[in-house]
């Protein structure tokens, strides 16, 4: 059998690695383009922000060992040709054509099978000044390198960003500092638009100001003009003019189709390659994987493109078990994603309030905050969780995560609830694990999914930072009911047209100071003391009474927000 395998990075060698494992006589040729092969594509900010030394890191394996040619042929008796590119496919030879860049000459590889694992490449939008220099993107280890050269030879001091997106936070993360200052330019109205919703990336863009990095929001590139050198000077937009040194396009990607859409294959309305779902197009003689082809979402059962290095190595283990003969389906993607950056940990798992919402749910959504850790730990950190629900049902249909803590450990406990359909009664009885390091007696995804069952079930009323700023925008009369300690008033004091305080312990005797006809909302640090308060208000008869979900850890990017404007 011989399989040839068009793409070296994520998905192609685990294809190879996976099938000659599974068939040992097999013939397996990987083709790229490239000079660098099964590299780990996502620690290129790493090395742009030197927490990774050497670029040769990310292509090593766990052990040491360097994964290049020579270990595929000695390790995995895999023939690798390295810049190489695929031409073209003749599908009713069975045969690619391949040109070697190096010395020009073409030659023809026979299969039996061939995977289409060509990945994705940066989008550069046509704006006027895209192609003057000191204008990158990031990639691929040469971009990284000479971004990473450029910045130091040239002793940039402004570099402006370009795309707000996982790869624009990233690279703005590992610039950003005191001796580079860094603009962001964002087209939507908040930062991580495709990860977040607008409330969670609040906390992200207060934690990039907070760092010194200028975030334009709702901010579009018109053009780019240079200096008499030719290099960029200037970012024009509808918000101005940016002076800068620097462009870094982080806009995102678009599969690699052009090899399959010749072969006459399948794109899909996505614009990435169609697969079934054991990851054939509708030849059943090629398959596709990785950032090329395009996935189906668990929740909806509709396409979708989310290029990840996860999903790029799931798929690849899976077209080479469907080789060999296994019969393997691959369930699709809950769109899960992370990062980190500007210390937060960030994350999404299922469906955004707004897709939710657009799919004819009946959402309902709430914030909690907590700690990752025992409060009496030396080491916890906080986290805001976000859960989307059906309020009809109490069916979890997605999750979000940020803060300094691990919300990741959480998230991963959400999207294993997603993919079996489980309420949020269901997750207020998980059997999580506790000890102080690793978490609170009611971990935070308990505390969280508790609070919003209370929320759907009418209990107590729960009241977003958002809702609250705009009631409060909008002129209607809201006494915050501040239940926090006095040291805790004192060190961070709540500001608003009418703020009451009564710490919670004392509020059994003194609820009659509250105003039993006034909307009253509940406020403490994170939303547990908040909502307690509010359960006593509501028993003692005030109706208008609800609690701060999140609490001032959230509300306070809000206050910061009406600051500044």
């Amino acid at each position: 059998m011989k399989a040839v395998i068009v793409g070296g990075v994520a998905t192609g060698p685990k294809v190879a690695a996976r099938l000659r494992r599974l068939k040992p006589d097999a013939d397996i040729t990987i083709v790229e383009q490239g000079n660098v092969i099964s590299y780990g594509a996502c620690g290129i900010p790493l090395y742009l922000g030197s927490l990774v030394p050497e670029l040769e890191e990310l292509t090593l394996t766990a052990s040491g060992q360097k994964r290049d040619v020579a270990f595929f042929q000695g390790q995995k008796d895999v023939r690798v040709l390295t810049n190489t590119r695929a031409i073209s496919i003749d599908r009713a030879a069975k045969t690619v054509s391949v040109r070697h860049l190096l010395s020009g000459e073409e030659d023809t590889l026979p299969y039996d099978y061939l995977v289409l694992a060509t990945g994705s490449r940066p989008y550069v939008p046509p704006l006027p000044g895209a192609g003057l220099s000191k204008v990158f993107t990031l990639h691929d280890p040469d971009d990284a390198e000479q971004l990473k050269r450029t910045v130091k030879e040239e002793k940039i001091r402004h570099v402006t960003v370009i795309g707000a997106g996982l790869i624009g936070i990233e690279i703005a993360d590992v610039l950003a500092g005191p001796r580079l200052k860094v603009t962001v330019c964002e087209s939507q109205n908040h930062v991580l638009p495709r990860l977040l919703d607008p409330d969670m990336a609040k906390l992200l863009e207060r934690q990039m100001k907070h760092r010194g990095v200028d975030v334009r929001l709702g901010c579009k590139v018109k053009a780019l003009e240079g200096d008499d050198t030719g290099a960029v000077g200037q970012v024009l937009t509808d918000q101005g003019q940016i002076e800068t040194e620097l462009v870094v396009f982080a806009v995102g990607v678009r599969p690699a189709i052009e090899l399959a859409q010749a072969a006459g294959l399948t794109i899909g309305e996505t614009g990435a390659i169609r697969v079934n779902e054991s990851l054939q197009t509708e030849d059943p003689c090629i398959y596709a994987g990785g950032d090329c082809a395009e996935q189906t979402h668990v929740m909806t059962g509709k396409p979708v493109y989310i290029p990840l290095a996860s999903t790029a190595n799931k798929q690849g283990r899976i077209i080479a078990n469907n080789i060999a003969g296994k019969n393997e389906v691959f369930p699709g993607v809950a769109g899960t994603s992370v990062l980190q950056a500007f210390d937060f940990n960030i994350g999404r798992t299922g469906l955004s309030e707004a897709e939710a919402c657009d799919l004819g749910y009946k959402v309902i959504t709430g914030v909690a905050s907590g700690l990752d850790a025992a409060h009496f730990y030396p080491m916890h950190s906080s986290i805001v969780l976000k859960l989307i629900a059906d309020e009809t049902s109490g069916r979890l249909l997605g999750a979000q995560v940020c803060g300094l803590g691990d919300g990741i450990k959480r998230l991963d406990i959400l999207v294993t609830a997603l993919k079996f359909g489980t309420t949020l009664v269901d997750i207020g009885n998980l059997d999580l694990g506790y000890a102080p390091p690793f978490a609170t007696p009611l971990d935070v995804v308990v505390h969280g999914a508790n609070a919003l069952e209370n929320k759907r079930l009418g209990l107590v009323r729960g009241l977003s930072a958002f809702e609250l700023q705009e009631s409060l925008r909008t002129g209607e009369e809201v006494l915050l009911l501040d239940v926090r300690k006095e040291d805790e008033v004192e060190s961070n004091p709540l500001a608003g047209p009418q703020v009451l305080h009564i710490p919670l312990g004392q509020l059994r005797k003194r609820w009659q100071e509250v105003p039993a006809f006034r909307r009253i909302v509940t406020v403490c640090e994170m939303g547990i003391r908040a909502y307690e308060a509010a359960c006593i208000l509501r028993g003692k008869g005030l109706a208008q009474v609800a609690y701060l979900e999140g609490g001032i850890a959230v509300w306070s990017a809000y206050q910061e927000e009406e600051q500044r404007s």
